[in-house]
């Protein structure tokens, strides 16, 4: 089930000298707070499965939801959510069906997994534009 995009802004200040990582985390912040104060429990922060990380692992009721972060700036062309391609989606199906079988595989009353995607536009005047989308791809 595909739902409509939740979008909120979060004021932060912009630092132009942060690096790549710096960004990234705050992103994960904005993103993670974005879903906390939506009912969100966060479960996991950047688990590493494998090879693989996933961003957040969230629940929501009996939903379990792999959460990719994705970050643009105010002068990007492709919006942070359009930044999940093909290759990104296979690269997190892998690690969700390594984590499904090595936390749920024998579970006898196993979550529902769902993969959602947040996308987070700074904007020129530091605000966070955060956009959620649950279920933003089936595997």
């Amino acid at each position: 089930m595909r739902s409509e995009p939740a979008v909120a802004a979060l004021r932060r200040p912009v630092d132009s000298l942060k690096t790549r990582a710096d960004l990234g985390r705050e992103a994960e912040r904005a993103a993670e707070e974005h879903l906390v104060a939506r009912g969100y429990r966060v479960l996991e922060r950047n688990l590493h499965v494998g090879r693989s990380e996933i961003d957040l692992l969230v629940q929501l009721g009996d939903v379990v939801a792999i959460v990719e972060v994705r970050m643009r700036g105010a002068g990007a062309f492709e919006g942070p959510l359009a930044s999940v391609d093909a290759k990104k989606r296979a690269f997190l199906i892998r690690a969700a069906e390594r984590l499904w079988r090595e936390r749920w595989k024998n579970d006898p009353s196993p979550p529902r997994l769902r993969f959602d995607v947040v996308g987070v536009r700074v904007g020129d005047d530091g605000i966070h534009h955060v956009e959620h989308v649950a279920g933003a791809f089936t595997a």
